[in-house]
């Protein structure tokens, strides 16, 4: 016969956390189904539209400027602005101070895509958060601050790219 353990409270919050970062991973899966799903929609792929959002953000940049945000290696920069560029999404441009540097700039259309992008983004906030009572909301959004600044402290920066 098996002796029962009893369980202490050290197992009831290792359980908890792991429940925890159960619902982070799922989290993240939906949210990666999702954001693939509608980028490719719009003719754009996971790794590309970071660097449309900056530019968004941002305004026009150097590839260099570029590879420093996205924290990835310059080459790899170059090869999505290509493919960007193909797609009619950016443009290179002359930088008007540096005759050595070229500008990446968002095309009518990479324009266009970014705001809908904008318009989205709150319209799925507001279907996440919306009905979500203030107190519990506050509560989330420091969880998330803690989860984050402790990855952001432990993880090493991506490979390529610069801390």
């Amino acid at each position: 016969m098996a002796t029962r353990r009893t369980a202490s409270p050290g197992d009831a919050t290792a359980t908890r956390q792991a429940a925890a970062l159960g619902q982070l991973l799922e989290l993240t899966v939906l949210l990666n189904e999702d954001l693939t799903s509608s980028l490719g929609k719009d003719g754009v792929t996971p790794s590309r539209a970071p660097l449309l959002w900056h530019l968004g953000q941002h305004g026009p940049s150097t590839q260099r400027a570029l590879a420093d945000a996205l924290r990835v290696a310059p080459r790899t920069v170059t090869g999505l602005v290509d493919a960007l560029e193909e797609t009619g999404f950016v443009t290179r441009e002359p930088h008007p101070t540096d005759r050595r540097a070229t500008l990446v700039t968002l095309t009518p259309r990479g324009r266009r895509l970014v705001s809908r992008w904008q318009r989205g983004q709150q319209e799925f906030a507001d279907l996440l958060f919306g009905r979500m009572p203030p107190r519990r909301f506050g509560g989330l959004v420091a969880g998330l601050d803690d989860v984050l600044t402790t990855l952001r402290e432990h993880l090493p920066p991506p490979a390529g790219g610069r801390a």
